[in-house]
């Protein structure tokens, strides 16, 4: 059974930066082929992937995120981490990381956490 759970402040300051990492258990970040996602869900809004990291370790962004956004992994830690720079409060959403099994299709997901930019 993969698990994977989110870790990271839940409070961030205006324009800076938002920094989140997915621990992963029960399974590889580099098994082939899975890409592993984060996703996010503002107050009333619906669900917004903002990018992935595949098992190889290369990269994909939402369009609309992709200037303020990068995802990285350590896979001694079986961990892989999201960074939003210059956050705004409409970057407040819960966040999700979920492993991607392709076709915009996720099969495991993180619980959420949380995140306020609020000064």
């Amino acid at each position: 059974q993969v698990q994977l759970q989110e870790s990271g402040p839940g409070l961030v300051a205006p324009s800076q930066t938002l920094s989140l990492t997915c621990t992963v258990s029960g399974g590889s970040i580099t098994t082939n082929y899975y890409y592993w996602s984060w996703i996010r869900q503002a107050p009333g809004k619906g669900l917004e992937w903002m990018g992935a990291i595949t098992y190889s370790g290369s990269t994909y962004y939402s369009p609309s995120l992709k200037s303020r956004t990068s995802i990285s992994r350590d896979t001694s830690k079986n961990q892989f981490t999201l960074q939003l720079n210059s956050v705004t409060p409409e970057d407040t959403a819960v966040y999700y990381c979920a492993r991607d099994v392709g076709a915009g299709g996720m099969d495991y997901w993180g619980k959420g956490t949380l995140v306020t930019v609020s000064s």
